[in-house]
This record gives structure tokens, sequence and C-alpha cells, in this order.
């Protein structure tokens, strides 16, 4: 019996997930702040909570969080001093419940890393703020998640090379700017060209795709470099932004991608992960649509192909 435990623990996916990734914002306010609560609603609905290992994360420590951005930005934040035009550069307001929702998506994050090393693969239910730079938040991004990560499993010699595969529709300028002279983080960015971010970072590889690139050119492009980037990086850990603001009915997105088209790109990497044995954390990325549970069933297609394929 103990046998049998056992390997049903090591065969689970981990979902990491924190009620408080839900942060209160002004009434009508345009980032889709419930999309967080109603995916793990969806997924518990679906059946889909009770086949993972349901994880909860712990904020990150300060300590993390100044391994990538600047003391002086990361205490304005969490003492709610940050000046208006860097918080409008954010693009709402840093109340101390959007500041501890960064530092719970910087602690999922890590965490999730560590399980993926684990299990093969684990899922958080936030994370993605890439356009978060050294010095400041953009783009309703205020702590780089990934970047955190990244850094301090590197720094801990957990691992000694990791990849960014980013395919949230912008560039993922942020990490690109963390990363610009860490060997240790290859950054894969795959987004469309005409789009926020107006100037772009450097990537390690940057794909600029044009408008409305739809489904098939979408997964031909990917289905070309991602595979051969990791045979060519070799990395230990992988950390997936599957942003769905590819999506043709995304207000902030151009690339004109269905749900199918979603589904099988979620698929394409994490496969591709697996048969290269490289162990994959995933969180969800940008998204951006009025329809709260068309929005959440899309972001929980990561979550339905990481149950399927591990």
């Amino acid at each position: 019996m103990i046998v049998f435990v056992t390997i049903s623990l090591i065969m689970s996916v981990p979902f990491i997930h924190h009620p408080e990734f839900t942060a209160p914002l002004p009434v009508g306010h345009r980032f889709p702040m419930g999309k967080y609560g109603r995916l793990i609603e969806l997924l518990h609905e679906d059946g889909l909570t009770s086949r993972a290992l349901m994880t909860e994360p712990v904020e990150a420590p300060l300590a993390w969080v100044e391994m990538v951005h600047n003391a002086s930005y990361v205490r304005a934040v969490v003492e709610q001093t940050l000046d208006s035009e860097k918080q409008r550069r954010i693009g709402f307001p840093v109340t101390e419940a959007v500041a501890k929702r960064a530092r719970l998506s910087a602690g999922a994050t890590v965490l999730a890393g560590r399980l993926a090393l684990e299990h093969g693969i684990a899922c958080s239910t936030a994370g993605g703020s890439h356009h978060a730079a050294r010095t400041h938040g953009a783009g309703f991004c205020v702590f780089n998640d990934v970047a955190v990560a990244a850094r301090l499993l590197v720094y801990e010699k957990t691992v000694s090379r990791i990849l960014v595969v980013d395919l949230d529709v912008h560039q993922g300028d942020g990490t690109a700017n963390i990363f610009r002279d860490d060997r240790s983080v290859f950054t894969f960015s795959m987004h469309c060209e005409a789009n926020f971010p107006v100037r772009k970072e450097t990537s390690n590889l940057d794909v600029g795709l044009p408008l409305k690139t739809g489904d098939g050119p979408y997964l031909e492009t990917l289905s070309k470099h991602l595979p051969q980037l990791l045979r060519k990086v070799d990395p230990e850990l992988v950390f997936y932004n599957a942003g769905v603001d590819p999506h043709q009915d995304d207000r902030l997105g151009r690339l004109s991608l269905s749900d199918g088209g979603i589904s099988a790109r979620e698929n394409l990497v994490l496969s591709a992960c697996r048969d290269a044995h490289v162990p994959v954390a995933t969180v969800i990325g940008g998204g951006y649509q009025d329809d709260i549970d068309a929005l959440a069933h899309r972001h929980s297609l990561v979550h339905r192909a990481a149950l399927d394929l591990f």
C-alpha cells in the first residue's frame, strides 16, 4: 500500500495557487484580476485539482526579489511609496495587496521551478510578469517572477542552465533586460512584433511575428525553433510563460490564435520538454478579455496539457 501511495505522489502534477493572487483594484479597472480566482475555480469544477498535487506558495523574501530588482524600487513597492509616474507605468495602484500579490507570485514561480525538478513539471496559476525590469515595473508587472526564480536557482547551484520560453503576445523585455549579461539564462521570446513594448529589448532569441499570424504559421514557427533550442541550450530547467494574449479575442493581442491553436501550442511546448527530458515550470502570463470565464478556460489549457502529458 505504501508503495502505491509513493508512486501516486511522484506522478502527480503540482499546481501552485494562492487566494491572494487576486488583489483588489479600482472598480472598472481594465486589468482582469478576476481571472486568477476563476481559473482555480474552473480547474476544481472540472475535476482537475483532484488529479494534481495542490500546493500553496509563500511570499518571496525581499532578498530574493533584490537579486534581480533595484533595492530602492523593491522597498518602494513593499512600503507603498512608489511615485505616481512609476505606478502609472505599471498600470495599476501599488497597494499593500498588490505588493503582497507580487511577492506571492514570485514565491510561486520559485516553488514551481523546484517542484518541476522533482516531478518533471509544475504549474503556477499566476506569474509571467515579464515586463518588470531591474529598476521598474511596467505593463501590469511589478516583480519579474520568472527572473527571480531563475536567478535564485542558479545562485543556489540547484541548476546551472535555464531556458526561458516566453510565448506571451508581448516581448519579454524585462526578462531580456535582467539577463542581458547572464549566460546561465537563455531568453527566447516569440511575440507580435507590432505590439507593446514599442522599444524592444534584445533577448538571446527574438522571433517577432506579423499581425494576424494565425494558428498554422504560428505553430510551424514554434516547432521550428523550440526543439532546436532545447538541443542547443541543453537547459536543466525551462520556465514557460504561457500567455494566452495571442488569442484572436484578446483585446491586447494581435496574432489571431484560436482556442485550438492555444491548446496545440501548450501540447507542443510541454511534449517537447518532456521528450527532451527537461523539467518545465509554467506560469500563465498575459490574457485580457472581459469574458472572465472564456479567459480562465484559455489559461487552464496549459494545466490540462500538463495533466494529459505527464
